[in-house]
């Protein structure tokens, strides 16, 4: 028995040695990015729960725009993986360029969104309480924040384009050093600006964290888009990628319709968790503040199956692009596996963590002890949430984006969000029992994940024939 336990679920040295060359920089790189909102936050909740709240929510708005992002790059990037495994450059090209148009036109929206509708979209996350914070100075500081960091959304969403076909040919290093680069400018312009140095600069507050965060991402998106053109050999794709502007009908065509799902998946599953977040935030200003301790430190740990999940779908993908489809369904089966167990691990760290943690913000003890609840509730729920993410990326390595909408999206849009709303706005349970419940529909969605992954629909090269 355990020898077909071990069989189908456990791989070699070898496997688990490729495995964390290819995961282990892209871990440390999104670490590394978490890390960055990790200063911005305690640094800013250094100065007060009202800054605190502003720079949370605005963030949260920022996510839904980061999500949108990674999803259009994503759909793209299927067939760009796939494309990579066959030997077919010129089809990765194309993909590439399909990226850059996405982002460009996606930012536009993001940036003329932000700019004239911003003051309204922090409003829906202010709600008057009979506890802590005052909402009107919150207001305040989120549309200081938000004004400087629509700036950084141009560097970040090309700069993605780039990462995302930099990692389709197993080049994961390089992103990493542009992470470590801009979370260590990140960190020095930080203190320096957020508090000031006394005769020199100015404190700036929260105008400075988002000053930091900005010329950090365009020291990210200079170092990867200097090494990729400096560096055809390893990104052949990259040659002419700028000669033309052409995208063959039939490639454009089928990126389109099998990402355009994938994006409106990623846009609608992050909206969804900042409607999540909204109707927790109808609790009032000191649940925002507490949401945003425990989010940061959960977001730190979450890392790992994130980017397991990523891993997933650049080896499935080559798999399955290379014509191995019975490789391709046990390396995802090993790779869930694994995410889950490391996750085990991940989870105990995080509740531990998460007992001290909130005590580094000068705020309230009531938002404080919030926080430590919530934390411990989502490191409980981190091993079934691997699950759920890796047979999201096992199910969008084959092409299948229509059921992985299905999954996602619809899931959350047709039971959490309703769930969330009637909860949190229609009853009287405390605040840490709605969390408690919501974030246990993810053990619903774990059912619903593996039914779907070992029917094996998901099976399929995308790129055969082109």
């Amino acid at each position: 028995m355990w020898k077909n336990f071990k069989k189908k679920f456990i791989g070699d040295r070898n496997f688990y040695r490729y495995i964390l060359l290819l995961a282990v920089p892209m871990i440390a790189q999104n670490a590394i990015t978490s890390f960055v909102s990790f200063l911005d936050n305690i640094m800013v909740g250094k100065i007060g729960t009202e800054q605190m709240s502003g720079v949370a929510i605005v963030n949260q708005l920022i996510f839904v725009f980061n999500i949108t992002i990674f999803g259009a790059v994503s759909g793209a990037g299927i067939f760009g993986t796939q494309f990579y495994g066959k030997g077919d450059f010129k089809g990765q090209k194309y993909a590439f360029r399909y990226k850059m148009y996405a982002t460009i036109i996606i930012t536009t929206i993001a940036v003329l969104l932000f700019k004239f509708a911003g003051t309204q979209l922090i409003n829906l996350y202010l709600a008057e309480s009979q506890d802590v914070g005052n909402i009107e100075l919150a207001l305040k500081y989120g549309e200081e924040y938000l004004g400087i960091m629509i700036i950084g959304l141009i560097p970040f969403a090309i700069g993605q384009a780039y990462i995302n076909s930099i990692r389709e040919t197993g080049h994961t290093f390089v992103p990493m050093v542009a992470g470590v680069a801009a979370m260590l400018t990140n960190l020095v312009l930080d203190v320096i600006l957020i508090f000031g140095i006394e005769g020199y600069i100015p404190a700036m507050g929260v105008k400075g964290a988002a000053i930091a965060t900005v010329i950090s991402r365009f020291i990210e998106f200079t170092i990867v888009l200097i090494w990729t053109h400096t560096h055809h050999e390893k990104n052949p794709y990259i040659r002419g990628a700028y000669s033309g502007l052409e995208i063959p009908r039939h490639i454009l065509r089928d990126i389109f319709v099998k990402g355009t799902p994938l994006m409106i998946n990623e846009l609608l599953w992050a909206g969804g968790v900042a409607v999540i977040a909204q109707c927790y935030a109808v609790r009032g200003i000191n649940v925002v503040a507490a949401q945003n301790i425990s989010s940061t430190v959960t977001n730190l740990f979450n890392v790992v199956f994130v980017q397991l999940g990523s891993c997933i779908a650049i080896v499935v993908g080559q798999r399955l692009g290379a014509g191995l489809i019975d490789e391709a369904r046990d390396v995802a089966r090993k790779m869930i596996f694994f995410s889950v167990i490391c996750c085990v691990g991940i989870a105990a760290i995080m509740i531990i963590v998460g007992r001290y943690f909130p005590n580094i913000y000068e705020t309230e003890e009531s938002i404080k002890e919030l926080a430590r609840t919530f934390i411990v509730i989502s490191a409980l729920i981190m091993p079934v949430s691997a699950f759920c993410h890796g047979c999201y990326f096992t199910l969008r390595s084959g092409g299948k984006t229509i059921i992985t909408f299905i999954f996602d999206s619809v899931f959350m849009w047709a039971l959490v969000i309703p769930l969330a709303t009637f909860l949190s706005k229609h009853t009287v349970l405390g605040i840490a029992l709605v969390f408690l419940i919501v974030q246990g529909m993810e053990l619903l969605k774990a059912i619903i994940g593996f039914f779907m992954v070992r029917s094996g629909v998901w099976l399929n090269n995308i790129v055969a024939g082109k």
